[in-house]
């Protein structure tokens, strides 16, 4: 069964249930007028509907989320619908002029929700597509260490012991050999007593034999023992034989500590290196890069290269020279690829030239604003329809779709971003401009449009570029200055021109950075550096420049000038 739509939790698969009563069928779209979810069929009717046709009604996951209706405390009449700028609360209509809010300035509540909205949306998409995933990889990449830790360490103890059999092998041998050492000195020894003794019982017996002898010399029976006792001073009693004592071995004990054997079974260290931190890839790259091929890879080595070598020229040198058919005047100029490039002129002629002046392709739109079209990272061509505001597609085979509705802002400008590809858009309404950013598909990611202090960055930005670090370039004509943001949205500069002042056209980055901005009614083009340091004139009316309208840079850092009153294009030389 399906779930209504306070019964949905974020991450749920279920689907949700039509807003249209007695209708249970799968909501896929939103209509942001009446705030109602509702299917394919009941969208058809809604749209067919004469008092709903005009609203809009997107996918279900781009719809604007509806506020809480809250009554004013101090107005419990009025609805809390603004956001005090200053004070950062909501209000009322009525808070606005009592003493509290006197002065400060106000933002419709409900675009200030939707831009949080998309700000969330995008915050939970890169958390989804890239920070969870990331955080999951380390974990993978975690266990994969406690595994491996875990195989050096049993290698390790597995060393230990076989350190530890390998020395008490050595200590049996060595004690062996040792004791064949006593073995053999106590064989010595003994057999040097056992011959002493052995000289001794020699001496007892020939003590005894003496003895007898003295025992016959006292009774002597015949005239031989007499005549031989006579002379007994010839019998003498030899000296006891000399016998020395062993000198036994003396064993010492081996000195040794546990330190001293410990070394013997090696010893476990370690390295005094400060951790590697784990790399943790870009989110750029996870969230919006696909691996380069060879032929990318080779393409941004050549890049890198020729950034390594450029300089500014110390003059600016005039190539050749255009004259594209089929439009009057060059308002703005979108390069493809191949050597092809599209023009457009005020009335809303759209031409795809070669470089040799043939027109390829012709496309009648309703025109009215100037830098209004781009060439896509694919070489898709996409371009705004103020008067309908919408941004439509051309694909490669020539087949023209709408592309993105803008609600209630005309868009006016359009680049597609050569980084990742996100479109941005400078739109404007009667009160003031903004630049939106799209992904790819189309889906807003980001809105700006104030500074910090809360004042509006933008009157009409009718050109924009992207610069080689994120910054977002835009030709502001009513505001009579070029705003730069950062990536994030963050105001970084403004370049309001030298001393004259300035009234900024077309505008284009090239690869080392540079700014390059026309201006068309001092006939001059403007070069900044990537921080918004004026440099030079790069083009002045001195050099023949007449009415310069539009400026881009080709892949072979080229800079192409179109004319605000003739269909004529010139390409000069400025980097060496």
């Amino acid at each position: 069964m399906a779930l209504s739509e306070s019964q949905i939790p974020p991450d749920a698969q279920h689907y949700l249930v039509c807003g249209t009563e007695d209708c249970e069928r799968n909501c896929q779209f939103y209509c942001n007028e009446c705030h109602q979810p509702m299917c394919e069929q009941c969208r058809d009717g809604h749209q067919k509907y004469k008092k709903t046709q005009n609203h809009e009604v997107v996918p279900y996951k781009l719809r604007k989320r509806q506020l809480p209706v809250v009554k004013c405390k101090i107005h419990p009449t009025k609805e809390i619908d603004l956001l005090c700028g200053e004070c950062q609360i909501p209000v009322c209509s009525k808070c606005t002029g009592t003493t509290e809010h006197r002065g400060h300035w106000f933002t419709n509540l409900e675009i200030v929700f939707a831009e949080k909205v998309s700000i969330y949306n995008k915050e939970i998409a890169n958390i989804r597509s890239y920070f969870e995933p990331t955080s999951h990889d380390l974990k993978k990449e975690i266990a994969g260490d406690v595994t491996e830790i875990k195989k050096i360490m049993e290698g390790i103890r597995t060393s230990m012991k076989a350190e530890a059999e390998s020395v008490t092998k050595l200590v049996d041998t060595i004690t062996s050999d040792k004791i064949e050492q006593v073995n053999k000195i106590e064989q010595s020894l003994l057999q040097t007593l056992n011959g002493q003794n052995q000289q001794i019982d020699d001496y007892i017996n020939s003590l005894n034999d003496l003895v007898k002898t003295y025992y016959g010399y006292l009774s002597p029976s015949n005239i031989e023992q007499l005549t031989f006792a006579l002379k007994s001073e010839n019998l003498v009693i030899r000296p006891i034989p000399e016998t020395s004592k062993p000198v036994p071995p003396v064993f010492t004990a081996g000195q040794y500590s546990k330190e001293d054997v410990a070394k013997l079974l090696g010893r476990i260290t370690v390295p005094n290196t400060k951790p590697e931190n784990r790399k943790i890839k870009p989110m750029e790259t996870a969230s919006t890069q696909l691996k380069p091929t060879g032929k990318q890879r080779k393409q941004d080595r050549e890049k890198s290269d020729v950034k390594q070598t450029l300089c500014l020229s110390s003059s600016v040198t005039k190539v050749r020279e255009y004259t594209v058919p089929g439009v009057g005047s060059v308002y703005h100029i979108s390069l493809g690829k191949s050597g092809r490039f599209w023009v457009s002129d005020y009335i809303g002629n759209l031409v795809q030239t070669d470089l040799q002046g043939n027109q390829l392709q012709k496309i009648q739109t309703n025109g009215g604003s100037d830098g209004y079209h781009t060439v896509t990272q694919d070489g898709g061509l996409i371009y705004t329809d103020r008067e309908n505001k919408v941004i439509n597609k051309i694909t490669l085979d020539n087949t023209i779709t709408e592309f993105i509705k803008t609600g209630d802002w005309e868009p006016l400008s359009i680049h597609s971003s050569q980084i990742n590809g996100d479109i941005l858009v400078g739109m404007f309404t009667e009160d003031e401009g903004k630049v939106t950013r799209y992904n790819k598909t189309g889906t807003e990611i980001q809105n700006i449009q104030r500074d910090n202090k809360g004042q509006a960055l933008y009157s009409d930005p009718h050109y924009i570029t992207e610069n080689i670090n994120g910054d977002v370039c835009v030709s502001d004509y009513n505001n009579d200055a070029v705003v730069v943001v950062d990536k994030s949205g963050q105001h970084r500069f403004s370049y309001t021109g030298q001393g004259s002042g300035l009234n900024p056209f077309g505008i284009c980055t090239d690869v080392l950075g540079h700014i390059l901005v026309c201006d068309e009614i001092s006939e001059k083009v403007h070069l900044l550096d990537q921080d918004g340091q004026f440099l030079s004139l790069l083009l002045t009316p001195q050099q023949g420049v007449k009415y310069p309208y539009s400026v881009c840079v080709d892949d072979e850092n080229n800079l192409w000038v179109g004319q605000s009153i003739t269909n004529t294009m010139t390409v000069y030389k400025y980097l060496q």
